[in-house]
């Protein structure tokens, strides 16, 4: 069962679309009527997540973007406000990983994956904050973990930066919450995708036992939660987590 949500005329942005959970998200917000600026560091990847969109009868561009790149980010921005003329949500989804355990993780290691999960995030917010708050409505969504909630052995990195992305949604919840802008997260847990699917059968299994649900979830599950806290129904639910893991976390 997909969530039915009336998104017309609405414009987002999402980051991190080219694949998996962005990919998703991206689709989701498009199907339900709004016009999608799919958002990663590759035009060409992209053109997937565009076309299934637009094959639903959806209105979506590609723009490539260094979310971790202030002028970069505020270009991306600029040309959906002139193409759209405003900006409705923002999905803060880029993300990548580089895991090892911390006294062998280089300053690359930390500074990569703390510049694409948690700076973007900033920037991205930044700028459109402002166009929200002068139109007096907004959704910004941040895509968190499990693992910030409760650390993950092998990825301090990690881990801190969707922990500070937490820190980020709550924040900035209560600065823009006058000005009718929600700021909220999801936190996903073990969802299927190529980094699972790499796992292998007999760890997966493993997990799977440790989730409450004992499966773990998809990304389309992930994508309803989040078109759920895009939508006008989600007015008075701000600086909230949404946790996403089938009772992983309790």
């Amino acid at each position: 069962m997909s969530l039915k949500v009336d998104l017309t005329d609405q414009v987002a942005i999402v980051t991190g679309a080219s694949r998996g959970l962005g990919k998703a998200m991206a689709i989701a917000i498009g199907r339900s009527g709004a016009k999608v600026a799919c958002v990663a560091r590759s035009a060409d990847k992209l053109a997937e997540t565009v076309s299934e969109i637009e094959n639903a009868g959806g209105e979506a561009i590609s723009l490539p973007c260094d979310v971790a790149d202030r002028d970069s980010v505020e270009a991306t921005v600029d040309a959906v406000v002139e193409k759209w003329d405003r900006l409705d949500i923002l999905v803060n989804n880029a993300g990548i990983t580089r895991d090892t355990l911390l006294p062998r993780m280089t300053d690359e290691e930390w500074d990569d994956v703390i510049n694409t999960n948690l700076r973007s995030a900033f920037l991205m917010s930044r700028a459109a904050s402002r166009l929200m708050m002068r139109a007096r409505y907004g959704r910004i969504i941040n895509i968190t973990s499990v693992s910030g909630l409760i650390g993950n052995a092998g990825q301090t990195n990690y881990s801190a930066s969707k922990a500070g992305l937490i820190g980020l949604t709550r924040s900035l919840s209560k600065e823009l919450a006058g000005r009718k802008v929600t700021i909220n997260a999801v936190a996903p847990g073990f969802i299927e995708s190529d980094m699972t699917a790499a796992l292998g059968d007999s760890i997966m299994d493993q997990v799977k036992k440790q989730i409450p649900a004992k499966r773990i979830g998809t990304a389309e599950e992930v994508a309803s939660a989040v078109l759920f806290l895009a939508s006008p129904a989600a007015s008075y639910i701000t600086g909230h987590v949404l946790t996403v893991d089938g009772g992983m976390t309790g």
